[in-house]
């Protein structure tokens, strides 16, 4: 483990990402994000968007964006380079920043978790109770 991540704090990120760039290169823009974290020495723990839709005000003549959900562990030395990439990103409109507690932030984590994997279909479902009761009349 290296003095970086010793002294780490955990920390949740919301990007509000430009939803027009995300849409035609959702990989590109996410990897940006993805790099300018790295380069603050963060470890991205989990990741993924959150949701899409009308902003209250306008901002960089924007009226739509995309919030993007980021938990991850930095040291907080790093915090105003974080902020400085954000500010000059073109992808990112605004982003905000909140330190939470190593309890809060791994229920945070498992929540992120569940919610990325793709829900089960009810088709799904009842083709699995039936192959369970036909096994039960064998």
């Amino acid at each position: 483990m290296s003095a970086a991540t010793e002294t780490a704090n955990y920390y949740e990120g919301m990007f509000l990402i430009h939803s027009g760039r995300f849409a035609s290169d959702s990989e590109g823009v996410t990897k940006e994000l993805m790099e300018i974290l790295e380069k603050c020495e963060a470890e991205v723990v989990a990741h993924r968007p959150w949701t899409e839709g009308k902003l209250a005000y306008e901002i960089e003549n924007q009226r739509k964006g995309l919030h993007y959900l980021v938990m991850f562990r930095m040291p907080p030395t790093n915090n105003p380079q974080l902020n400085r990439l954000c500010q000059l990103s073109d992808n990112l409109l605004r982003h905000m920043i909140i330190k939470h507690p190593q309890s809060l932030f791994d229920a945070n984590v498992a929540a992120i978790s569940q919610s990325a994997a793709p829900p089960a279909s009810d088709s799904d479902e009842v083709a699995e109770s039936k192959e369970d009761k036909k096994d039960e009349e064998e």
